[in-house]
């Protein structure tokens, strides 16, 4: 029996695809070097490989070795502030190591990639709410590494036969609503964990610039929950093993929400304020950034069922509270 190659699939959004593969009775292989994820979060999976993206003959004899079929692909280096320091690093890794997946695949004859994007491709918007034909204009490495590979994605097709959907995240929010998945990072950039830590009492939640041109002051978001993103990519492999050619989509909820509301969201949550601190601006973040997801919904069928921020947020803090050391029970995995 054939079986899918989720790389990085012991990461956050990576082991929520798992889990929704699994659950309708797919065998589902984990490819990850352990760096940020972690062996508890990749449970569900059927095996897990231990390896880096870089390993063309581990790629190659783990396809070989479970018939792997298809390939969803998640492992890469996320942070702007650091690709932005380390620009090397982020080259190697979400380009070349990202060349080195897409090069096994072309040796073993697996046909069907999905490879995880981002908003970051488009850089400061020209319009909102942004659609795939709005232009990419990276701002920093992380996206254009994002952006390289997406540009490649065409040119595999031709010469090996490679389909491909590229799905572009916009701010990928929550955990999973039955409890077992959740975020845990290290360390931890994103806002809603951080702001939920603080309303917990671990630390102030700290505000970059109060003075944007938005109704409250603080930058609008667009928060898509991760199971919305995990349906999505089942939803694109599906398609491509029904013959769909390669192309990208937009994914958020089209709905921009504030910093200041997530912080009140995240207070009603927990039951206790959020101490904040003002700081200045972040260079780079634009006042307004949200999606527009109709093409994917129209294509595929893709409906976001958990939008509301304050369900996101309940979702995250429940797994937090079931896993107040998140997935460590001692040292980290």
């Amino acid at each position: 029996m054939s079986s899918v190659l989720v790389i990085g699939g012991a990461g956050y959004i990576g082991s929520h695809a798992v889990k929704a593969l699994r659950g309708r009775g797919t065998d589902v292989v984990v490819y990850d070097n352990l760096s940020a994820g972690h062996r508890a979060a990749a449970r569900f999976a059927t095996a897990l490989v231990e390896g880096e993206i870089q390993d063309s003959t581990r790629l190659r004899e783990t396809i070989r070795r479970f018939d792997v079929d298809a390939v969803m692909h998640f492992a890469a280096l996320t942070s702007v502030g650091i690709s932005v320091t380390d620009p090397l690093g982020y080259y190697a890794n979400n380009v070349g190591g990202t060349l080195s997946v897409l090069g096994a695949m072309a040796a073993e004859r697996v046909p069907t990639f999905v490879f995880s994007s981002t908003a970051a491709v488009f850089g400061n918007p020209v319009t909102t709410p942004i659609a795939e034909d709005h232009p990419t204009n990276p701002i920093n490495p992380y996206g254009e590494t994002k952006l390289a590979v997406e540009r490649s994605l065409g040119y595999f097709e031709r010469a090996y036969g490679i389909r491909s959907i590229a799905l572009r995240y916009f701010n990928a929010a929550g955990a999973d609503p039955d409890g077992d998945l959740g975020e845990d990072h290290d360390p931890e950039l994103h806002l809603i964990p951080r702001a939920l830590d603080a309303a917990a009492g671990r630390g102030t939640f700290q505000i970059f610039g109060d003075d944007y041109e938005t109704p409250d002051g603080t930058c609008l978001r667009d928060y898509i929950h991760v199971t919305d993103l995990a349906e999505a990519h089942l939803l694109a492999l599906d398609a491509l093993r029904d013959g769909a050619r390669t192309t990208y989509y937009n994914l958020g909820n089209g709905k921009p929400t504030s910093v200041r509301e997530v912080v009140d969201a995240a207070a009603r949550v927990v039951g206790k304020p959020v101490p904040v601190t003002m700081g200045p601006r972040r260079e780079g973040d634009p006042a307004v950034l949200f999606a527009s997801s109709e093409r994917i919904k129209r294509d595929l069928g893709w409906q976001p069922r958990l939008e509301d921020v304050e369900t996101i947020v309940a979702t995250a803090w429940r797994w937090r509270e079931r896993h107040p050391s998140g997935y460590r029970t001692g040292a980290r995995d």
